[in-house]
């Protein structure tokens, strides 16, 4: 296996487990502990502090996962034509969530932040809700897409 196909390998597995393992620890962790902090506007506060880190994260890890996983189906496999039928569907089920993600930031968070920065706590929360659907949505999509990402060569 040439060098850069490691490499654009690492770099599509490293970037899917910052993506969907920050949404795991979103969803399943800090949301849960945010029950400890007695203020609405606190818990809103430290969301959006927690969100303008996380999806400025999430979007370098999109320009890496697309850009990896093309030159590997590219370069290193000749098109689309010379991967198997998992390959297709992660690259349907990463389109969802760069789908999903694209509202998310252009909608929801955009909203968010500014009701947040304007202290409108119940249209903020209103949004959150709005954020953490989507985000649930896509850490289901984001755990088929790993499973069918390291199972798929296997299938036959």
């Amino acid at each position: 296996m040439p060098y850069t196909m490691i490499i654009a390998l690492a770099i599509h597995i490293v970037s899917a487990v910052i993506w969907v393992g920050g949404m795991f620890f979103a969803y399943s962790v800090l949301r849960p502990s945010m029950g400890t902090l007695e203020q609405a506007p606190d818990r809103l506060r430290l969301w959006r502090a927690v969100f303008a880190r996380f999806f400025r994260i999430v979007i370098i890890e999109i320009v890496l996962l697309l850009g990896s996983g093309y030159w590997m189906v590219f370069v290193e496999f000749g098109g689309f034509a010379g991967v198997g039928l998992h390959v297709h569907i992660m690259n349907l089920t990463g389109f969802l969530m760069m789908g999903l993600f694209a509202h998310l930031w252009f909608a929801e968070w955009s909203k968010f932040r500014r009701f947040v920065d304007d202290g409108d706590f119940p249209a903020a929360g209103a949004r959150l809700n709005r954020i953490r659907m989507i985000v649930f949505t896509n850490l289901w999509l984001g755990w088929i897409t790993v499973v069918v990402g390291a199972t798929g060569r296997y299938w036959g």
